[in-house]
């Protein structure tokens, strides 16, 4: 698991050269600097892991049938943050990243709807994931690999919707 203190710096999609890696951070680009030069290519610019891990997690919950993320004691934990007065959503719980030079593998933990065909979501999730990722980072992902750690019965106690007594 990378932290958000490493980061991967990528490089405009126009220029190609000047790759080193210096301490926490990979260079893609050396960048170019000068009022001759274009705008688009004047800088560099730096996307944190922890990005990609929170763009990947919105993008895997916007389709239907993925019911929540993460294994069972990230959701315990993530139940009683979200609970706590003034706590955020971990939107990155069950995403965990790689990021090279100029590609990223993630990998993701779903809990799914019963009902829902499980290979036609992890296709979906897929597909959204990489769209969004790709077009928000500019990194290419290689591969989203899916485990599935739960299936989400219609009868289980949801913490957010209040338990209807069975008598009167």
């Amino acid at each position: 698991m990378t932290t958000a203190a490493q980061t991967t710096t990528i490089e405009s999609r126009s220029e190609k050269s000047g790759r080193t890696a210096q301490g926490g951070a990979t260079t893609v680009s050396g960048g170019r600097t000068g009022a001759a030069e274009p705008a688009a290519t004047r800088g560099r610019t730096s996307i944190a892991d922890v990005v990609v891990v929170k763009i990947a997690g919105m993008a895997a919950r916007e389709i239907p049938g993925v019911y929540d993320m993460g294994g069972g004691l990230s959701r315990t934990i993530g139940a009683v943050r979200d609970r706590v007065p003034g706590g955020r959503p971990n939107v990155g719980r069950g995403v965990k990243v790689e990021v090279g030079e100029r590609q990223t593998a993630i990998d993701l933990d779903l809990v799914v709807e019963y009902g829902v065909p499980i290979a036609d979501l992890a296709r979906d999730v897929r597909e959204n994931v990489i769209d969004a990722v790709e077009r928000i980072s500019g990194l290419e992902v290689v591969e989203v690999n899916i485990t599935v750690n739960d299936v989400h019965l219609p009868d289980d106690e949801d913490p957010e919707r209040p338990v209807e007594a069975r008598v009167e």
